[in-house]
């Protein structure tokens, strides 16, 4: 049996209602549900259940001390004809040494490297159709958004598990950030 995993930090009840603010009617949008929200850190795809084992066990190794970060700005995916619309981020450096470990640590386990350039943000909408003017006004409406600043203290697999409601995304494991700093 194969599962559709990705590696990701989960998102703070009070953050995820602060995103929820920003739906706006953009054409095309489809905004998604606030239990989907989180800040993706590597995307696995389908692999089998001996592999994932594997990359739990590689993960589980990750020593990294907890941090701060906070959203910030929006964006879309996509020039002419955009994809998708997010919110950015606004992180110490922590972030990216966090998705690195994670690079490394499935690496490790067996997986090919990632060939996209780490882009951390949390996916708002997926656009279905939308030309880059209709997404303009969301842009320049969020432009100035900003959360408080939370802490990241640990990091979660997740499987991707298609219901005919949708995707439902199942916590596998945890990986607690209890160590020190770079």
């Amino acid at each position: 049996m194969s599962l559709r995993l990705f590696i990701a930090i989960p998102l703070p009840e009070e953050i995820t209602a602060r995103l929820l603010t920003l739906e706006a009617d953009v054409p095309g949008a489809s905004w998604r549900l606030p239990e989907h929200f989180h800040l993706t850190l590597r995307f696995l795809g389908e692999i089998d259940e001996a592999l994932a084992r594997e990359v739990d066990h590689e993960l589980g190794r990750i020593v990294a001390a907890p941090f701060e970060i906070a959203l910030a700005g929006a964006g879309s995916f996509g020039g002419r004809e955009p994809s998708a619309l997010w919110a950015g981020v606004d992180a110490p450096p922590d972030l990216a040494r966090l998705a690195g470990s994670c690079e490394s640590a499935v690496r490790r386990a067996g997986l090919a490297p990632e060939q996209r350039k780490f882009k951390p943000h949390v996916t708002l909408a997926y656009l279905h159709g939308t030309l880059d003017d209709e997404v303009a006004p969301f842009l320049q409406e969020s432009a100035e958004f900003r959360t408080d600043r939370f802490w990241v203290d640990h990091f979660c697999m997740y499987s991707s598990r298609a219901t005919k409601a949708g995707s439902r995304y199942v916590e596998e494991a945890v990986y607690p950030l209890t160590g020190a700093g770079a």
